[in-house]
């Protein structure tokens, strides 16, 4: 058995940052972890890097099947606008979309991302997945405003869920968005998330907390446009959360998407109604935030809070690239004071175990094989605007029993 030595300036081991005297040992075939030794202990043929040495990245939300639409869509139309050019816009040839999400992917695997979150509405990234470039948690997103249409939507959505099982891909069914989600459709999902990730678009504009308190705000500009009649609706005169939370019990793990209008009162309720084994994370997205609402989510907020914070990069519909670091970079402008290891535990352990990826992936622990990511142009402990993320060592595979 042959071995790898890497070591960097940094060695982050998935929840510290080492400084580097440390050298990590892996199996040179499999990359999995054997041990980390000072740098007096490793013998020869030690591999130098510039920069942190560094778990592979994990992308908790992603949309791989609209990456068709890089840069067709404005930035700053707000949510309503955006969504209604994604209904408008989706619909290109199964082979631009195959073409576009392929590179997508091969860029997300260049930049030291080896596990993505992604949103599905259909089966078309069944192929390029089985190819196990990355690993994937599909989300089967299902959507329906009006109750008729509850049987037919939840239906749809459970052929394209099996389409993923079938092929031997982990994936669960979830709702999109609780302006999305009509009341009779949320009871035929429930069942759906006994033991499974669960995850949905939260808070993302302040015009889903109008829609619960009101029944007032841009939403009803878009369903007009879209003719849904929604003279059915009352709202409950409570915050979107408090409203849908709840019928998230069931699942092992939440993640809540963008977070952009979540508040302090919004927390209290999550930590006062969630399961006491249920783990909640909040997933930030900030460069689709800017893009889409020209609006960062609240980081410090959710930091005071003790909040299970990772990260996402959202779609090429709504950013320019998809990439951790750069995610990282956005939020390290706006809050400069979090230090580097935090946002790195976001980025690797913290995502590894909102999507229940954590026994193979996130950290350098001995047995391990989470991928190995260098991030250069490294200043002071900290990544600059010229730092960049490259795959050094992919990851290992995940199987479908390691996530049950």
């Amino acid at each position: 058995m042959s071995h790898r030595k890497l070591k960097g300036d940094y060695l982050f081991t998935g929840s510290r940052l080492l400084h580097g005297v440390n050298v990590l040992i892996v199996e040179t075939d499999s990359g999995e972890v054997i041990e980390i030794v000072h740098e007096n202990e490793a013998g020869e043929n030690v591999e130098i890097y510039d920069g942190i040495i560094c778990p592979g990245f994990i992308n908790a939300h992603c949309h791989l099947e609209l990456s068709h639409l890089k840069g067709v869509i404005p930035e700053h139309t707000g949510l309503v606008d955006f969504v209604l050019n994604i209904i408008a816009l989706r619909n290109y040839s199964p082979d631009v979309i195959l073409d576009s999400l392929s590179k997508a992917e091969e860029e997300m695997r260049s930049n030291g991302i080896v596990a993505v979150g992604d949103i599905c509405n259909n089966a078309l990234t069944v192929s390029p997945k089985m190819k196990d470039r990355i690993n994937y948690y599909n989300f089967i997103e299902v959507s329906g405003w009006v109750p008729q249409g509850a049987s037919m939507r939840f239906n749809h959505a459970r052929t394209v869920y099996d389409e993923f099982l079938k092929n031997e891909l982990c994936a669960s069914m979830v709702p999109h968005a609780p302006y999305s989600v009509c009341d009779e459709l949320w009871a035929e999902l429930n069942s759906s998330f006994t033991n499974k990730v669960v995850t949905i678009h939260n808070q993302e504009t302040i015009h889903e907390d109008s829609l619960f308190l009101r029944g007032k705000g841009d939403f009803i500009r878009m369903f007009e446009k879209m003719d849904i009649d929604i003279s059915f609706y009352k709202a409950p005169n409570k915050r979107s959360l408090e409203v849908y939370f709840k019928n998230l019990s069931p699942a092992k793990s939440v993640i809540l998407v963008h977070n952009t209008f979540t508040t302090a009162e919004d927390i209290e309720f999550i930590n006062a109604n969630k399961p006491a084994q249920q783990l909640v994370s909040f997933c930030l997205c900030p460069n689709a935030n800017l893009y889409i609402e020209d609006t960062m989510p609240p980081v410090k907020l959710l930091l005071e809070n003790n909040c299970r914070i990772i990260l996402g990069t959202d779609s090429l519909a709504s950013n320019h690239q998809l990439n951790i670091l750069e995610e990282m970079k956005t939020i390290a402008n706006h809050c400069p004071e979090i230090p580097l290891e935090t946002m790195l535990s976001w980025a690797t352990l913290n995502g590894a175990q909102a999507l229940n990826m954590d026994t193979v992936l996130g950290s350098f622990d001995i047995g391990k094989t989470p991928g190995v990511t260098v991030i250069n142009n490294i200043e002071n402990g900290k990544i600059t605007t010229e730092s960049k993320a490259i795959n050094l060592l992919n990851a290992g595979k995940i199987m479908n029993e390691q996530l049950s």
